[in-house]
Protein backbone atom coordinates (compact mmCIF):
# COMPACT_ATOMS: atom_id res chain seq x y z
CA UNK A 1 0.00 0.00 0.00
CA UNK A 2 1.51 3.47 -0.69
CA UNK A 3 2.51 6.13 2.31
CA UNK A 4 -0.77 7.65 2.82
CA UNK A 5 -0.20 11.77 2.62
CA UNK A 6 -1.27 13.86 5.98
CA UNK A 7 -4.04 14.56 6.98
CA UNK A 8 -6.65 16.83 4.43
CA UNK A 9 -8.22 19.03 6.39
CA UNK A 10 -9.10 22.03 3.51
CA UNK A 11 -12.48 22.26 1.66
CA UNK A 12 -10.09 22.76 -1.50
CA UNK A 13 -8.27 19.26 -1.23
CA UNK A 14 -11.83 17.90 -1.61
CA UNK A 15 -12.58 19.60 -4.88
CA UNK A 16 -12.13 18.44 -8.34
CA UNK A 17 -13.31 18.78 -11.93
CA UNK A 18 -16.42 17.36 -12.67
CA UNK A 19 -17.94 16.96 -16.71
CA UNK A 20 -21.48 17.89 -16.56
CA UNK A 21 -21.81 15.06 -18.57
CA UNK A 22 -21.30 12.63 -16.10
CA UNK A 23 -24.04 13.53 -13.60
CA UNK A 24 -26.15 10.85 -14.49
CA UNK A 25 -29.86 12.18 -15.16
CA UNK A 26 -31.84 8.46 -15.35
CA UNK A 27 -31.01 5.29 -14.18
CA UNK A 28 -30.06 2.04 -16.47
CA UNK A 29 -32.54 -0.40 -17.61
CA UNK A 30 -31.40 -2.63 -14.70
CA UNK A 31 -30.24 -1.81 -11.37
CA UNK A 32 -27.28 -4.10 -10.71
CA UNK A 33 -25.78 -3.39 -14.46
CA UNK A 34 -24.46 -0.03 -13.48
CA UNK A 35 -20.18 0.07 -12.68
CA UNK A 36 -18.63 -0.88 -9.75
CA UNK A 37 -14.91 0.44 -8.89
CA UNK A 38 -13.43 -1.56 -6.53
CA UNK A 39 -11.06 -0.02 -3.62
CA UNK A 40 -9.18 -2.40 -2.12
CA UNK A 41 -7.30 -0.35 1.18
CA UNK A 42 -5.08 -2.79 2.23
CA UNK A 43 -3.58 -3.60 -1.42
CA UNK A 44 -4.03 0.31 -2.35
CA UNK A 45 -5.37 -1.07 -5.51
CA UNK A 46 -8.36 0.08 -7.73
CA UNK A 47 -9.96 -2.41 -10.13
CA UNK A 48 -13.04 -1.83 -12.69
CA UNK A 49 -16.10 -4.25 -12.86
CA UNK A 50 -19.85 -4.62 -12.72
CA UNK A 51 -22.35 -4.21 -10.12
CA UNK A 52 -23.81 -7.53 -10.21
CA UNK A 53 -20.28 -9.15 -9.46
CA UNK A 54 -20.11 -7.62 -6.33
CA UNK A 55 -20.11 -11.06 -4.46
CA UNK A 56 -16.64 -11.75 -5.81
CA UNK A 57 -15.52 -10.05 -3.45
CA UNK A 58 -17.72 -10.44 -0.99
CA UNK A 59 -16.75 -13.90 1.52
CA UNK A 60 -19.37 -16.35 3.29
CA UNK A 61 -20.70 -14.47 6.65
CA UNK A 62 -19.38 -11.02 5.34
CA UNK A 63 -23.01 -9.07 6.66
CA UNK A 64 -24.64 -6.40 4.34
CA UNK A 65 -25.92 -3.55 6.21
CA UNK A 66 -28.61 -1.45 4.76
CA UNK A 67 -31.08 1.40 5.44
CA UNK A 68 -34.21 0.25 4.02
CA UNK A 69 -35.77 4.03 4.66
CA UNK A 70 -38.36 4.89 2.09
CA UNK A 71 -38.16 8.42 0.48
CA UNK A 72 -41.68 9.98 0.90
CA UNK A 73 -43.52 11.86 -2.10
CA UNK A 74 -42.11 15.22 -0.08
CA UNK A 75 -41.81 18.02 -2.93
CA UNK A 76 -44.89 20.07 -2.72
CA UNK A 77 -45.80 22.72 -5.50
CA UNK A 78 -48.38 25.01 -5.33
CA UNK A 79 -49.46 28.42 -5.41
CA UNK A 80 -49.69 31.33 -3.09
CA UNK A 81 -53.14 32.34 -1.88
CA UNK A 82 -53.78 36.12 -2.16
CA UNK A 83 -56.93 36.33 -1.34
CA UNK A 84 -60.31 34.62 -0.07
CA UNK A 85 -63.66 35.88 -0.63
CA UNK A 86 -66.51 34.61 -1.16
CA UNK A 87 -65.71 31.24 -1.23
CA UNK A 88 -63.12 31.97 -4.23
CA UNK A 89 -59.30 32.35 -4.09
CA UNK A 90 -57.65 34.02 -5.79
CA UNK A 91 -53.77 32.62 -6.49
CA UNK A 92 -50.55 34.02 -6.83
CA UNK A 93 -46.96 33.32 -7.80
CA UNK A 94 -45.83 29.79 -7.26
CA UNK A 95 -44.34 28.00 -4.16
CA UNK A 96 -42.30 24.88 -3.02
CA UNK A 97 -42.36 22.88 0.20
CA UNK A 98 -40.12 20.13 0.68
CA UNK A 99 -41.28 18.14 3.82
CA UNK A 100 -38.54 17.50 5.91
CA UNK A 101 -39.50 15.96 9.06
CA UNK A 102 -42.68 16.38 11.72
CA UNK A 103 -42.00 18.28 15.07
CA UNK A 104 -43.53 15.63 16.82
CA UNK A 105 -43.07 12.10 14.84
CA UNK A 106 -46.41 11.15 17.18
CA UNK A 107 -48.32 14.09 17.16
CA UNK A 108 -50.29 16.20 14.26
CA UNK A 109 -49.89 14.70 11.13
CA UNK A 110 -50.48 17.82 9.73
CA UNK A 111 -47.69 19.87 10.73
CA UNK A 112 -44.74 19.53 8.57
CA UNK A 113 -41.07 21.36 8.87
CA UNK A 114 -38.98 21.86 5.86
CA UNK A 115 -37.58 24.24 3.13
CA UNK A 116 -39.89 27.04 1.32
CA UNK A 117 -39.50 28.76 -1.64
CA UNK A 118 -41.55 31.54 -2.80
CA UNK A 119 -41.29 34.75 -4.71
CA UNK A 120 -41.97 36.67 -1.85
CA UNK A 121 -41.66 36.86 1.90
CA UNK A 122 -42.96 33.93 3.90
CA UNK A 123 -44.24 35.06 7.37
CA UNK A 124 -46.66 33.16 9.42
CA UNK A 125 -49.80 33.77 8.43
CA UNK A 126 -48.61 33.12 4.42
CA UNK A 127 -51.48 30.61 2.84
CA UNK A 128 -50.74 28.37 0.04
CA UNK A 129 -52.70 26.02 -1.99
CA UNK A 130 -51.25 22.55 -3.41
CA UNK A 131 -53.29 20.21 -5.96
CA UNK A 132 -54.14 16.38 -5.15
CA UNK A 133 -54.62 13.62 -7.68
CA UNK A 134 -58.39 13.49 -6.44
CA UNK A 135 -58.83 17.09 -7.50
CA UNK A 136 -59.57 18.77 -3.95
CA UNK A 137 -56.75 20.62 -2.73
CA UNK A 138 -55.05 21.45 0.05
CA UNK A 139 -54.23 24.44 1.88
CA UNK A 140 -51.35 25.01 3.72
CA UNK A 141 -50.33 27.89 6.45
CA UNK A 142 -47.25 29.27 7.49
CA UNK A 143 -47.31 29.19 11.17
CA UNK A 144 -43.22 29.98 11.89
CA UNK A 145 -40.60 30.58 9.83
CA UNK A 146 -36.34 30.11 10.80
CA UNK A 147 -35.04 32.98 9.40
CA UNK A 148 -35.11 35.85 6.91
CA UNK A 149 -34.53 34.27 3.50
CA UNK A 150 -37.06 33.27 0.59
CA UNK A 151 -35.72 29.89 0.53
CA UNK A 152 -35.79 28.80 3.87
CA UNK A 153 -36.62 26.20 6.35
CA UNK A 154 -40.30 27.01 8.32
CA UNK A 155 -42.87 25.27 9.74
CA UNK A 156 -46.33 25.05 7.90
CA UNK A 157 -50.03 23.44 9.27
CA UNK A 158 -52.19 22.13 6.24
CA UNK A 159 -55.87 21.48 6.50
CA UNK A 160 -55.42 17.89 5.42
CA UNK A 161 -52.26 15.33 5.95
CA UNK A 162 -50.60 16.26 2.61
CA UNK A 163 -48.96 12.12 2.38
CA UNK A 164 -52.63 10.93 2.88
CA UNK A 165 -53.84 13.02 0.32
CA UNK A 166 -50.74 12.32 -1.87
CA UNK A 167 -49.87 15.85 -2.72
CA UNK A 168 -46.17 15.01 -3.01
CA UNK A 169 -44.05 14.24 -6.01
CA UNK A 170 -40.27 12.26 -5.47
CA UNK A 171 -37.77 15.20 -4.19
CA UNK A 172 -35.30 14.29 -6.72
CA UNK A 173 -32.09 16.19 -6.13
CA UNK A 174 -31.60 19.37 -8.23
CA UNK A 175 -28.66 17.83 -10.13
CA UNK A 176 -31.29 15.40 -11.78
CA UNK A 177 -32.97 18.07 -14.10
CA UNK A 178 -36.68 17.36 -15.12
CA UNK A 179 -39.20 19.41 -16.54
CA UNK A 180 -43.25 19.36 -15.44
CA UNK A 181 -43.72 17.21 -18.73
CA UNK A 182 -40.84 14.88 -18.38
CA UNK A 183 -41.91 11.29 -19.23
CA UNK A 184 -39.11 10.12 -16.74
CA UNK A 185 -40.65 11.74 -14.02
CA UNK A 186 -43.22 8.62 -13.55
CA UNK A 187 -40.27 5.85 -13.65
CA UNK A 188 -38.40 8.33 -10.88
CA UNK A 189 -41.14 7.37 -8.40
CA UNK A 190 -39.79 3.49 -8.30
CA UNK A 191 -36.43 4.16 -9.61
CA UNK A 192 -35.96 6.54 -6.82
CA UNK A 193 -36.76 3.95 -4.06
CA UNK A 194 -34.16 0.82 -3.54
CA UNK A 195 -35.84 -2.26 -3.73
CA UNK A 196 -35.71 -3.28 -0.30
CA UNK A 197 -37.23 -0.26 1.38
CA UNK A 198 -39.82 -0.55 4.13
CA UNK A 199 -43.22 1.15 3.38
CA UNK A 200 -43.93 1.57 7.24
CA UNK A 201 -40.38 3.65 7.19
CA UNK A 202 -41.60 7.04 4.36
CA UNK A 203 -39.51 9.43 6.30
CA UNK A 204 -36.95 10.46 4.15
CA UNK A 205 -36.37 13.33 1.60
CA UNK A 206 -33.75 11.87 -0.47
CA UNK A 207 -33.17 7.96 -1.15
CA UNK A 208 -29.96 6.26 0.59
CA UNK A 209 -28.55 5.89 -3.16
CA UNK A 210 -25.79 3.08 -2.51
CA UNK A 211 -28.83 0.77 -1.97
CA UNK A 212 -30.43 1.77 -5.62
CA UNK A 213 -27.62 -0.65 -7.52
CA UNK A 214 -29.41 -3.72 -5.60
CA UNK A 215 -32.12 -6.21 -7.22
CA UNK A 216 -33.71 -8.92 -5.28
CA UNK A 217 -32.07 -11.70 -7.29
CA UNK A 218 -28.50 -10.61 -6.84
CA UNK A 219 -29.68 -9.99 -3.38
CA UNK A 220 -30.83 -13.64 -2.98
CA UNK A 221 -27.77 -14.70 -4.94
CA UNK A 222 -25.51 -13.39 -2.09
CA UNK A 223 -27.59 -14.95 0.92
CA UNK A 224 -27.10 -18.40 -1.47
CA UNK A 225 -23.77 -18.05 -0.51
CA UNK A 226 -23.52 -17.28 2.90
CA UNK A 227 -23.58 -13.48 3.15
CA UNK A 228 -25.63 -11.89 5.67
CA UNK A 229 -27.77 -9.24 5.57
CA UNK A 230 -29.18 -6.53 8.26
CA UNK A 231 -31.46 -3.32 7.97
CA UNK A 232 -31.76 -0.26 9.66
CA UNK A 233 -33.83 2.68 9.48
CA UNK A 234 -31.70 6.45 8.80
CA UNK A 235 -34.12 9.16 7.93
CA UNK A 236 -32.27 10.89 5.21
CA UNK A 237 -32.92 14.77 5.43
CA UNK A 238 -31.73 17.13 2.72
CA UNK A 239 -28.63 18.27 5.45
CA UNK A 240 -26.65 15.33 3.82
CA UNK A 241 -26.29 17.47 0.73
CA UNK A 242 -26.08 20.64 2.62
CA UNK A 243 -22.51 22.11 1.33
CA UNK A 244 -19.38 22.53 3.40
CA UNK A 245 -18.90 26.20 3.81
CA UNK A 246 -16.10 26.44 5.70
CA UNK A 247 -12.52 26.20 4.46
CA UNK A 248 -11.39 24.12 7.66
CA UNK A 249 -13.44 21.24 6.84
CA UNK A 250 -13.34 20.83 10.61
CA UNK A 251 -15.39 23.51 11.43
CA UNK A 252 -18.17 22.48 9.44
CA UNK A 253 -21.55 21.15 11.44
CA UNK A 254 -23.03 18.56 10.75
CA UNK A 255 -27.27 18.25 10.63
CA UNK A 256 -29.13 15.44 12.76
CA UNK A 257 -30.88 12.60 11.39
CA UNK A 258 -33.57 10.41 12.96
CA UNK A 259 -32.33 6.54 13.24
CA UNK A 260 -34.22 3.15 14.08
CA UNK A 261 -31.69 0.21 14.93
CA UNK A 262 -33.01 -2.93 16.25
CA UNK A 263 -31.67 -5.21 18.99
CA UNK A 264 -31.95 -8.33 16.10
CA UNK A 265 -29.83 -5.86 13.83
CA UNK A 266 -27.12 -5.03 16.89
CA UNK A 267 -26.58 -8.72 17.74
CA UNK A 268 -26.28 -9.74 14.09
CA UNK A 269 -23.26 -7.33 13.84
CA UNK A 270 -22.20 -7.75 17.54
CA UNK A 271 -21.67 -11.66 16.56
CA UNK A 272 -20.30 -10.79 12.83
CA UNK A 273 -17.31 -8.72 15.20
CA UNK A 274 -17.05 -11.31 17.55
CA UNK A 275 -16.55 -14.04 14.57
CA UNK A 276 -13.67 -11.73 12.63
CA UNK A 277 -16.47 -11.65 9.98
CA UNK A 278 -16.54 -7.98 8.08
CA UNK A 279 -19.31 -5.72 8.48
CA UNK A 280 -20.23 -3.64 5.51
CA UNK A 281 -22.26 -0.62 5.69
CA UNK A 282 -24.52 0.06 2.26
CA UNK A 283 -24.30 3.78 1.69
CA UNK A 284 -23.07 6.55 3.91
CA UNK A 285 -26.04 6.73 5.59
CA UNK A 286 -25.73 2.90 7.22
CA UNK A 287 -22.29 4.40 8.08
CA UNK A 288 -23.63 7.32 10.60
CA UNK A 289 -26.11 5.33 12.09
CA UNK A 290 -23.49 1.99 13.03
CA UNK A 291 -21.08 4.42 14.31
CA UNK A 292 -23.15 7.31 15.67
CA UNK A 293 -25.30 4.54 17.28
CA UNK A 294 -22.29 3.40 19.43
CA UNK A 295 -25.14 0.08 18.26
CA UNK A 296 -27.46 0.61 20.78
CA UNK A 297 -30.77 -0.73 20.20
CA UNK A 298 -33.55 1.71 19.65
CA UNK A 299 -34.32 4.88 18.07
CA UNK A 300 -32.39 8.07 18.32
CA UNK A 301 -30.92 10.78 16.56
CA UNK A 302 -27.24 11.15 15.22
CA UNK A 303 -24.86 14.46 13.89
CA UNK A 304 -22.08 12.57 13.66
CA UNK A 305 -19.23 14.03 11.61
CA UNK A 306 -16.53 11.64 10.10
CA UNK A 307 -13.30 13.16 8.46
CA UNK A 308 -10.07 12.59 8.35
CA UNK A 309 -8.69 11.55 11.96
CA UNK A 310 -11.69 9.84 12.76
CA UNK A 311 -11.27 5.82 14.07
CA UNK A 312 -14.21 3.86 12.91
CA UNK A 313 -14.95 1.63 15.07
CA UNK A 314 -18.01 -0.77 13.04
CA UNK A 315 -18.08 -0.97 9.65
CA UNK A 316 -15.18 -2.80 8.05
CA UNK A 317 -16.51 -1.87 4.21
CA UNK A 318 -18.35 0.23 2.43
CA UNK A 319 -20.87 0.71 -0.35
CA UNK A 320 -21.42 4.25 -1.99
CA UNK A 321 -21.94 6.18 -5.21
CA UNK A 322 -19.90 9.14 -6.61
CA UNK A 323 -19.76 12.00 -4.66
CA UNK A 324 -20.48 16.17 -5.27
CA UNK A 325 -16.93 17.75 -4.67
CA UNK A 326 -16.58 19.45 -1.65
CA UNK A 327 -18.91 17.15 -0.16
CA UNK A 328 -19.34 15.69 3.90
CA UNK A 329 -19.71 12.79 1.94
CA UNK A 330 -16.34 12.68 -0.23
CA UNK A 331 -14.88 13.88 3.05
CA UNK A 332 -16.29 10.67 4.98
CA UNK A 333 -15.05 7.93 2.44
CA UNK A 334 -11.24 9.78 2.38
CA UNK A 335 -12.12 9.49 6.26
CA UNK A 336 -12.39 5.78 5.48
CA UNK A 337 -10.29 4.69 2.86
CA UNK A 338 -7.68 7.55 2.84
CA UNK A 339 -6.99 10.25 0.90
CA UNK A 340 -4.58 9.55 -1.35
CA UNK A 341 -6.14 6.53 -2.57
CA UNK A 342 -9.97 8.10 -2.82
CA UNK A 343 -8.04 11.07 -5.08
CA UNK A 344 -6.78 8.54 -7.57
CA UNK A 345 -10.32 6.53 -7.41
CA UNK A 346 -12.06 9.84 -7.93
CA UNK A 347 -9.28 10.97 -10.94
CA UNK A 348 -9.96 7.44 -12.92
CA UNK A 349 -13.71 7.84 -12.53
CA UNK A 350 -13.86 10.61 -14.14
CA UNK A 351 -11.34 9.80 -16.97
CA UNK A 352 -13.19 6.14 -17.05
CA UNK A 353 -16.29 8.33 -17.39
CA UNK A 354 -17.85 6.83 -14.42
CA UNK A 355 -21.73 7.94 -13.91
CA UNK A 356 -21.58 10.28 -10.92
CA UNK A 357 -24.40 10.62 -8.36
CA UNK A 358 -27.91 9.32 -7.41
CA UNK A 359 -28.26 7.68 -10.50
CA UNK A 360 -24.56 6.96 -11.19
CA UNK A 361 -22.10 3.90 -10.60
CA UNK A 362 -21.09 2.70 -7.48
CA UNK A 363 -17.82 2.08 -5.16
CA UNK A 364 -17.08 -0.89 -2.77
CA UNK A 365 -13.94 -0.21 -0.36
CA UNK A 366 -12.88 -3.20 1.55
Amino acid sequence: MPPEVPAKFYLSDYDFDLPASLIAQSPLARRDDSRLMVVDRSRGTISHRRFAEIGEFLKPHDLLVANNTRVLNARLIGRRILSAMGGELTLGGRVEFLMLSRPDPQGEPTVWEGLFHASGKATPGFKFQIPTPEGKAIVGEVVRGFGGERNRTLRARFDRDPVEAGAGEIPLPPYIERTEQDPRRLADQERYQTVYSDLKQRNSAAAPTAGLHFTPELIASLQAKGIDWAELTLEVGVGTFRPVQTEDIREHEMHQERYEISPETVTQIQKCKQTGNRVIAIGTTTVRTLEGSRLIPGMGATSIYIYPGYSFKVIDGMITNFHLPKSTLLVMVSAFAGYALIHEAYRQAVAEKYRFFSYGDAMLIV
